[in-house]
């Protein structure tokens, strides 16, 4: 069965990779020119041969326009959305397109540490329909990667969102608590590692404030869903004041 992965930086190339692995006949499409050994790869989006199967894993705010260029090559193939997008997205982009068999399967892929978290991890899978369902249930079956069905595609983008803007908060409140204890001269590791003995509990660390492009974005997205959302609003204002803090402090010991 032919894959194309669109997409392929962070997670698209070691998607690919594993489904070339599995015995799939993988190949991929990108802005830039990537070299994967045994694996086709193109930038011309015209002689991208038409697979089964489109895999997206572009950044957020491109996959519309993706959804929008596989739609004018072929309807009726197979599409997963592995990007985060925001909640309404895949639904709008099978109203619009007509992609008729369109799924949600947000990846949960981690860079630091892609052998315990890397492609083959457990996934959440929503769908437009039953039919695009049951095809994205086959398709992840055959890789071995274990989907949580959920009853609409809403609750996979939601899904996905939640859980780095859970994460977002996890870290916001260590930021916090490490400017609290530093104010109060109590070493904050050690406050973080006896916390860490309860078993409900597990504080992360409190590094350099909250970047990079998907805990940001989708706090974002969360925050733009309802008019007011304290939790967030507040979660985002304390990680910009420990960013200061850390500047702050940085600037003190030179």
């Amino acid at each position: 069965m032919k894959v194309c992965v669109i997409g392929l930086g962070t997670v698209g190339t070691p998607t690919i990779k594993y489904f070339h692995e599995k015995g799939f006949q993988a190949l991929g499409y990108d802005i830039a020119k990537k070299s994967i050994e045994g694996i086709e790869t193109y930038t011309n989006w015209k002689l991208v041969p038409e697979p089964e199967i489109y895999v997206i894993t572009v950044s957020s705010e491109n996959v519309e326009s993706i959804c929008k260029m596989i739609s004018e090559k072929d309807k009726n193939c197979f599409v997963s959305i592995e990007s985060t997008v925001p909640v309404g997205t895949c639904r709008t982009i099978y109203q619009s397109y007509d992609l008729r068999n369109l799924v949600h399967c947000p990846h949960r892929y981690w860079r630091e540490e892609p052998m315990a978290h890397g492609v083959k991890q457990q996934r959440v899978i929503g769908a437009v329909n039953k039919h695009s369902l049951k095809k994205g249930f086959e398709f992840y079956g055959a890789l071995d990667i274990p989907v949580h069905v959920c009853q609409t595609i809403e609750i996979a983008e939601m899904c996905k969102v939640a859980e780095n803007a859970y994460r977002f908060v996890q870290i916001a409140f260590a930021e916090e608590l490490r400017r609290i204890c530093e104010d109060e001269t109590i070493p904050f590791e050690e406050v973080r590692t006896a916390c860490n003995t309860k078993w409900n509990i597990q504080i992360p660390e409190a590094r350099h404030g909250i970047y990079g492009s998907c805990l940001p974005k989708d706090m974002g997205y969360m925050n733009n869903m309802v008019k007011s959302a304290p939790l967030i609003e507040g979660a985002i204002m304390a990680d910009e004041i420990y960013k200061n803090f850390i500047k702050t402090s940085k600037k003190s010991r030179h």
